[in-house]
């Protein structure tokens, strides 16, 4: 008996998998995608932060990210074998071993590059007759000793620089290589000499024995100091005049340190150690920043004393570049814990809608177990054990998969939200399936909105969770969305705030005009139009948390999409603000002017559209403000302070191709009837001289006609001088980038050749450019597509813009997997409905359009809500939301004034759409598959349904 008894015991998880193998699949797949998101999420984080501040080390100019160690020449007061010795490579090679050694952490060395040697901190005036001297001033020149030459470049000429004998203090020759850009600009050949004068005057001959190629001239070794391969044409300071000279470096051999200190050139001996990103994590710029700090005038710095002597002093520029990263970071943060917060109510508000169906599927079956004596503990315990078995392998495996696929990131947060996705399906899932049944409960009425009116306690507690979210979005719209020291949940939980808001006020609200409407349809011929407004009224699919579910999701989709769009439309503005239109050509000084020969050809090339030559002056002085900062009439929108405009630029146009050009590429209207040129201001003959008196009609910046007022203004420009009287203002023009401008007509200047010719269209490049040179001289071309390329994400935006892409697809599955869950939780009611009705002569036609009809309020409460909760998250965020750290920073001379964040309509709308047709088309597929099955199937004695 005991055997038989055994046998017929079979495991209740085994039972449970065995009988219900597709609801346990299917909730190992949600937990899995979940765990992989919710794991993905700081893993991915951490890797553009590290890759961003990787890169910016990297990338940074050499100068600034390597770290140097300098100190003066050794004193006077020592011996001179012993001066020599400290200047000679063993010991400062023993020295910079010694600073590597003590790199503090996270801080390391690319000791590839590492190099050290002794220096020249002040050029020496090289008098040699056959230097160039561009304005007769002598080029002066510095020398530098410095370890590794041979390793970082190849001889392209003559020998490389030795010490035949050693080298002291006393050494009157020595040996020097120069590098192929320095020999070219300052005509030096392998075999010259150049003389360099001790403080005693005496004369050092510098041999040139060799010309050297860099093998790596961005490289730090030899980009540190940009003189040591390509020198420089510089102003003298010193002069009265405006006078230029040359200056380079000399490379001496390595070990020709010790007769650098008999000059009188403020020797130094230097150890330049570049660092190694390579190491480097997104979570170490704090450390780097503190280690960096102490190495400049802490604890550090004392024992780089220690090593390096006591007059040492440490420099370098790594502490800003990673300040300035960890600024971009910090202005990233807050908008992508949006996306992450939002995502993460979504996905477990849908894990608990998954949690209510799998109990309301099991209700009748924990019922019996609970009338035949069943425990809670007891049934709560097997469904957390039948739980666990499949949540948490799927939240091990989505861990797994997250690690991956983000390569890079810290372990332990990606585990701990994994683990907090398996957690929470494995308690809330029990514990939402035993709390209905504290009580043994019989089969009774349906449960519906009707009649099952929500408690006392319900009510208190929705009433109470809605005024903390209203006093809490209150609170962030009177202090706004900027915090400092770190993300501001109270900012990042907006879309959830609003989302709950409007949740509970629906849900309330849902019912009322579905019973109102329910009366005239009722008189109607026809059931099926009051029917599925009955049933609307009463579904348990419109409840709270698939609202919830859904407003969460499309807002927070909302929010994403429109980032990324704010992204696009800051750097198409930026673009078009540098280039001004689709193409751009000007002279390579402000003065140059484009022969009309040019014009014509680039006017005639296939591709373009519009061509609008323009004559641009900048730094035009403007007259002094008049009296009260009055504004002229005008039709831009805007202001400025009269006081700020001091100069302009002034801008000649011909206006009807200029206002064609505005249309064409989407700038503010130009009213070119304005600028019309008659009367005083007609057309000048080419080479008259116009009458300072004349008033020529201009249309200006805000700023500048708050400064010239309505009466007309003397102006002295290159082109002419003339008097301006404002006839309008527009907000921006396509010539030039500066906001203060003054545009007239270039017919009425006395000098009226272009100096830049806007193109629009999309002309071939090449074509373009093979034009411009065909010219004969030098012009520079600007598209707007290459300035556009030019705002590529740095790995930092990337990563922010991947999330959003990927908050914004997440935010769409959900919505869509809330919408199926909502409509299963009730397909079982449904399909019993219909095949009763089929019974009562229902066809298959209109039990589709029932379930459609029925479903369509639900769908459309949903979309209106998740229109409403997007929109307001945005108008509620966007004052304290500026784009610019993910559209244009980074990236030079581009325009960083705020780029405001703007709704988006279609990143609201198509998700919204998404859900209704979703709706429709699940009730389509639920009245299909209903048809297809007997009303025996659905309808059985007994049954309560």
């Amino acid at each position: 008996m005991r055997h038989n008894d055994r046998a017929a015991s079979a495991p209740w998880i085994r039972t449970r998998l065995r009988t219900a193998p597709g609801a346990a699949t299917a909730l190992a797949v949600l937990v899995l995608v979940t765990a992989f998101l919710a794991a993905a999420f700081p893993r991915a984080v951490d890797a553009y932060e590290t890759k961003g501040l990787r890169h910016d080390i990297l990338t940074a100019d050499a100068g600034r990210s390597t770290l140097e160690v300098a100190r003066p020449q050794p004193g006077l007061e020592l011996p001179q074998a012993q001066r020599d010795d400290e200047a000679r490579s063993p010991e400062l090679a023993r020295i910079g071993a010694g600073l590597l050694k003590a790199l503090p952490a996270p801080l390391r060395a690319d000791t590839s590059s590492v190099a050290y040697g002794v220096r020249t901190s002040k050029p020496a005036v090289a008098n040699e007759p056959w230097l160039p001297r561009p304005e007769a001033v002598p080029p002066q020149l510095s020398y530098v000793a410095q370890s590794g030459l041979k390793e970082h470049a190849t001889l392209a000429s003559g020998a490389w620089p030795t010490t035949p004998r050693e080298v002291t203090s006393d050494s009157r020759e020595v040996q020097g290589a120069v590098t192929e850009e320095t020999a070219a600009e300052l005509k030096v050949k392998a075999g010259a000499t150049i003389t360099l004068l001790t403080a005693a005057q005496e004369p050092i001959t510098v041999t040139i024995t060799g010309i050297v190629a860099p093998r790596d001239p961005q490289g730090s070794y030899w980009s540190a100091d940009p003189l040591l391969r390509t020198p420089s044409l510089v102003l003298d300071t010193a002069s009265p005049f405006p006078v230029h000279y040359w200056t380079g470096t000399v490379l001496l051999a390595e070990d020709s340190g010790p007769a650098l200190l008999s000059t009188a050139a403020e020797p130094v001996l230097f150890w330049r150690i570049p660092p190694d990103p390579a190491g480097l994590t997104g979570p170490d710029d704090a450390r780097l920043t503190s280690v960096i700090a102490s190495l400049e005038s802490g604890p550090g710095l004392l024992k780089v004393r220690e090593i390096a002597g006591d007059t040492a002093v440490f420099a370098t520029g790594l502490g800003h570049i990673v300040e300035a990263n960890a600024r971009m970071r910090d202005a990233i943060s807050p908008v992508i814990a949006v996306a992450a917060l939002g995502i993460g109510s979504v996905a477990a508000v849908v894990l608990l809608m998954t949690g209510a169906l799998i109990a309301g599927r099991r209700k009748a079956e924990l019922a019996l177990m609970r009338s035949r004596g069943g425990s809670l503990r007891g049934i709560g315990g097997r469904l957390l054990a039948e739980t666990a078995v499949t949540v948490l392998p799927a939240s091990a495996l989505g861990l797994l998969l997250a690690t991956l696929a983000v390569g890079e990131g810290r372990f332990w947060p990606g585990a701990l939200a994994a683990a907090g996705v398996g957690l929470l399906v494995c308690v809330a899932l029990p514990l939402r399936t035993t709390l209905q049944h504290i009580r043994p409960t019989l089969h009774g009425a349906r449960e519906d909105m009707v009649s099952a009116r929500p408690s006392r306690r319900r009510t208190v507690a929705e009433l109470t969770l809605l005024v903390l979210a209203v006093g809490a979005v209150t609170a962030l719209r009177r202090r706004g969305t900027s915090a400092e020291g770190g993300t501001d949940l109270l900012v990042s939980g907006a879309p959830v705030l609003v989302a709950l808001i409007a949740a509970l006020v629906l849900v309330r609200l849902y019912p009322l005009p579905l019973r109102l409407a329910t009366r005239p349809v009722a008189r109607l011929r026809g059931a099926i139009g009051f029917l599925s407004l009955a049933r609307a009224g009463r579904s348990s699919a419109g409840g709270a948390l698939p609202l919830l579910a859904l407003l969460l999701a499309l807002a927070t989709a909302a929010f994403g999409g429109s980032v990324i769009a704010g992204i696009g439309d800051a750097r198409d503005d930026a673009a078009l603000a540098s280039v001004g239109a689709d193409a751009r050509i000007s002279g390579a000084s402000e003065r140059a002017t484009l022969p009309d020969e040019l014009v014509r050809t680039v006017r005639d090339l296939d591709g373009v559209t519009g061509a609008a030559p323009v004559r641009v002056e900048y730094s035009v002085n403007m007259p002094e403000a008049v009296a009260g900062d009055g504004a002229a009439n005008g039709d831009g929108a805007g202001g400025g302070s009269a006081d700020e405009a001091k100069a302009a630029a002034l801008v000649g146009v011909d206006p009807a191709s200029y206002a064609e050009l505005a249309r064409a590429t989407g700038l503010p209207a130009f009213p070119a009837a304005r600028l019309k040129a008659t009367g005083s201001s007609a057309p000048l003959p080419e080479g008259a001289e116009a009458d300072p008196d004349r008033v020529l009609p201009a249309i200006a910046s805000p700023a500048v006609a708050a400064r010239l007022g309505k009466e007309p203004r003397a102006i002295e420009t290159l082109s002419g001088d003339f008097k301006v009287q404002i006839v309008g203002t527009v907000p921006r023009v396509a010539s030039v980038s500066p906001t203060d401008f003054l545009v007239v007509n270039s017919a009425a200047l006395e000098q009226q050749a272009p100096t830049t010719l806007l193109l629009t269209g999309a002309p071939d490049p090449g074509k373009l450019r093979a034009a411009v040179e065909g010219s004969g001289k030098e012009y520079a071309v600007q598209l707007r597509s290459e300035e556009r390329a030019r705002y590529v994400n740095t790995p930092m935006q990337a990563g922010a813009e991947r999330i959003y892409l990927a908050a914004v697809a997440a935010g769409a599955g959900y919505a869509l997997l809330a919408v199926l869950l909502s409509l299963l939780q009730t397909a079982p009611e449904r399909r019993t409905l219909l095949a009763r009705l089929r019974t009562m002569g229902l066809t298959t036609g209109q039990g589709r359009k029932l379930l459609a009809f029925e479903a369509t309020p639900q769908a459309l409460l949903a979309a209106g809500g998740g229109l409403f909760t997007g929109w307001a998250t945005i108008v509620l965020l966007s004052p304290g939301i500026d784009l610019v750290p993910l559209a244009l920073a980074g990236v030079a001379g581009s325009d960083t004034s705020p780029v405001l964040l703007r709704t988006d309509l279609w990143s609201l709308a198509l998700p919204a759409a998404g859900v209704v047709a979703l709706a429709a088309a699940v009730a389509g597929v639920q009245a299909w598959w209903a048809s297809r099955r007997g009303s025996i199937t659905e309808l059985r004695a007994g049954d309560s349904r």
